[in-house]
């Protein structure tokens, strides 16, 4: 038997292929849908289930091109109401894959479809679960995410408390965890870095598993201090639910290559949104006017769901050469498929083509302290309120970039600002933001807070009031 979890970062996903005696399934899988196949291909392996939690909302899966590629079947746990072919499973029903079984444990809470898959080894033994949103190392998936329901948040939460007292809390203390996210998923409040844990320890550590917890004080504890989901999460499980085009399509489309007049010429044509996928550095020194920077490397896919509204917006990609297709998968597994070309050999070819480009002004700072007066220069933190309370610069204004787009018009175009985030990947994507909005005296703070602090800025940090004399 073998049990590999295939994890991605930028995502904190955990999608899993378990093989036994020449027969596999892969569970959760992301939208790039062939490492899945060439992995049962070396191994000589079929795949013959693709499982699915759940409707994922944070990403969109791999199931239907899976399907298609392999002829493998999509099963769901019991309620769930896909529009394409797929087994629906009952409640306790064992899938036979090589030596060992896995068995459906329907687990509603995060969702009402939400199902857990407990593998038993060929000798009978409960060994690991693959609990997808239901469980977490450290947390429980977070019960507003449901598609079109008319449950409450609370009345899921209930849901979820019993699927975790009758269903998981009950297997041996031994069995293994293997959750859909680590840390940094917004389908949780405080997941884990760890990826996976044994139930017995979870017991100890997990909030949500204290043995004598009321159904009460489950419900207030797993709804309090919920932030509002990314705008991109319905709409992803919405695909989900339904189907949606093969990634094949988006590759298609988006790995067209494009002179710099042609790209200049289809961003005119489509009203294409310009995606400059560099490093933030490299953005300031030089770039498209208009153009909106999101880095590859840095979590992608989740900013460019919370900051972009259309999914059927059209995309031209400006990426470091031979990163294009890298962009396009990234892109794709978040719903954005419409991606109509990337500027072929990157920047240097629009500035060497003579075409008018545009920079952001960076300070550093050392040099920001220089000058630094709490009232009198607009300092701007885009970092999360929670990041923000904890410390933050004497007189800085919190604008998070999640709410930019809503919080905007609280800002002046008139006015030189200093944006800063933590280290500065984030407050470049709101340079980029205001600068197409018309916002031209903008600098970006190099290093963000993590190099503020070193500096002599006046900090305030948060004091707990239990410490207060």
């Amino acid at each position: 038997m073998k049990i590999e979890q295939i994890y991605t970062g930028c995502l904190a996903h955990g999608a899993y292929y378990i093989e036994s005696r020449g027969e596999a399934v892969v569970i959760d899988p992301l939208r790039d849908y062939t490492p899945y196949v060439k992995k049962a291909e070396m191994n000589g392996a079929k795949i013959k289930y693709i499982l699915e939690t759940h409707f994922h909302a944070d990403f969109v899966s791999g199931h239907l091109d899976l399907a298609r590629a392999t002829g493998a079947p999509i099963v769901f746990g019991p309620t769930a109401e896909p529009g394409f072919e797929a087994h629906i499973a009952r409640d306790g029903e064992e899938l036979k894959v090589g030596d060992i079984t896995l068995v459906v444990l329907h687990t509603p809470g995060h969702t009402m479809e939400s199902t857990t898959y407990l593998l038993r080894d060929e000798k009978g033994k409960d060994r690991a679960i693959f609990s997808g949103d239901t469980l977490f190392i450290g947390d429980v998936g977070r019960p507003d995410l449901a598609v079109k329901t008319d449950l409450s948040m609370e009345d899921l939460a209930g849901h979820l408390y019993d699927s975790l007292r009758n269903k998981i809390m009950t297997l041996p203390e031994e069995v293994i965890i293997y959750p859909g996210h680590g840390a940094g998923s917004a389908c949780g409040k405080n997941l884990s870095e760890e990826r996976w844990d044994t139930l017995g320890n979870q017991k100890k550590l997990n909030y949500a598993l204290r043995p004598n917890m009321s159904r009460e004080d489950f419900v207030k504890e797993v709804t309090e201090g919920l932030l509002a989901p990314p705008q991109y999460f319905p709409k992803n499980a919405m695909l989900n639910k339904m189907g949606y085009e093969s990634i094949d399509t988006a590759f298609e489309s988006g790995l067209q290559s494009l002179s710099p007049e042609k790209f200049e010429a289809a961003a005119n044509e489509f009203g294409a949104l310009v995606l400059d996928t560099r490093n933030p550095e490299d953005f300031a020194a030089g770039h498209i006017p208009n153009s909106i920077n999101i880095g590859l490397d840095g979590d992608f896919a989740p900013w460019v769901g919370a900051l972009i509204k259309d999914l059927s917006q059209p995309i031209l990609i400006v990426s470091e050469k031979g990163r294009e297709e890298e962009a396009v998968t990234r892109l794709a597994r978040v719903g954005y498929d419409h991606s109509i070309g990337f500027l072929e050999n990157g920047f240097s070819a629009w500035k060497e083509s003579g075409s008018e480009y545009t920079t952001i002004e960076t300070l550093s700072p050392q040099r920001l302290a220089e000058d630094y007066v709490p009232g009198k220069i607009k300092l701007v933190d885009v970092r999360k309120p929670g990041e923000y309370q904890a410390e933050h610069v004497d007189g800085a204004v919190n604008v998070p970039l999640d709410f930019l787009n809503e919080e905007m018009d609280t800002l002046s175009s008139n006015e030189k600002m200093y944006l800063h985030c933590a280290g500065g990947y984030r407050s470049m994507i709101a340079a980029s933001i205001l600068k197409a909005r018309g916002f031209d005296q903008l600098v970006n703070v190099d290093g963000g807070f993590d190099q503020i602090k070193l500096t002599s800025i006046p900090k305030t940090e948060y004091v707990c009031p239990s410490t207060l004399v």
